[in-house]
């Protein structure tokens, strides 16, 4: 069984800087795009970044030139480098990846159970 497990969600300072990251775990065979998304209460959750499995990166315009994804392909695991944190952040993070697991025909995704980022005005 597949499974993503978010770290690193915290309380912090606007200006301030946290490093979220999301480890794959399981019987994997090969994993795609990875991304992180934010949800905030009654809003629709919205793409944050995402990567490809040949690092071709993507942002939503609101982080561009403050946050910065990343990947260990080693350690099947993403990051999210968040700097100059602004209150309008704050949210639950999820994780997401395009995941291809033993004894499955084809990728799916998956996603984690999120994690909290506080941003103090």
């Amino acid at each position: 069984q597949v499974q993503l497990v978010e770290s690193g969600g915290d309380l912090v300072q606007a200006g301030g800087s946290l490093r979220l990251s999301c480890a794959a775990s399981g019987s994997i065979l090969g994993i795609w795009d990875m991304g992180w998304y934010r949800q905030t209460p009654g809003k629709q959750r919205e793409l944050v970044a995402e990567i490809t499995s040949s690092t071709r990166t993507n942002y939503a315009d609101s982080v561009k030139g403050r946050f910065t994804i990343s990947r260990d392909n080693a350690k099947n695991t993403v990051y999210l480098q968040m700097n100059n944190l602004k209150s309008e952040d704050t949210a639950v993070y999820y994780c997401n990846a395009d995941i291809w697991a033993s004894g499955s025909i084809r990728s799916r995704d998956y996603w984690g159970q999120g994690t909290q980022v506080t941003v103090s005005s």
